[in-house]
């Protein structure tokens, strides 16, 4: 998923861009409310990145647990 916050993130920055580069105060204004929904967007990739990552840990070491209190078969 990291693929996807990049492109949040480049798309913020682009429209952050494009609203420093407005002379038009609606348009800049409209630039920096696009780039505000943008980073809410990445904010919130980032943070689902993060647990999912976290999961990913606490399923790993579940199984590892499981796998050294199993019997060895004989």
């Amino acid at each position: 998923m990291a693929h996807q916050t990049e492109f949040l993130i480049e798309r913020m920055e682009e429209e952050r861009a494009k609203a420093a580069a407005a002379t038009l105060d609606k348009v800049r204004e409209r630039h920096e409310r696009a780039a505000r929904s943008w980073e809410k967007l990445a904010n919130r990739a980032i943070a689902a990145d993060k647990l999912r990552v976290a999961e990913e840990a606490r399923k790993a070491e579940m199984r590892a647990e499981q796998d050294t209190q199993m019997p060895m078969p004989a």
